[in-house]
């Protein structure tokens, strides 16, 4: 397997939800997120990146590093 099947990204809550078109908020839904400050770690697929670029002002992510398994 590559390091890029393995990448991770943790995104955190930073802002509140309230006053933010229905869209943004679908897409925190399907994310996982409902609580300022709640974390969620993902697998850092072009679907899931693409989500947190829809919403980067109500977030903050990194991504973390691949572990080698081998």
């Amino acid at each position: 397997m590559s390091a890029v099947n393995n990448a991770k990204v943790k995104v955190i809550l930073k802002r509140s939800r309230i006053g933010v078109k229905k869209s943004l908020r679908k897409t925190l839904d399907a994310l996982g997120l409902k609580k300022i400050n709640q974390v969620r770690i993902y697998n850092a697929t072009p679907s899931v990146m693409g989500m947190l670029n829809k919403v980067t002002y109500l977030i903050e992510f990194e991504k973390l590093e691949a572990k080698d398994e081998s």
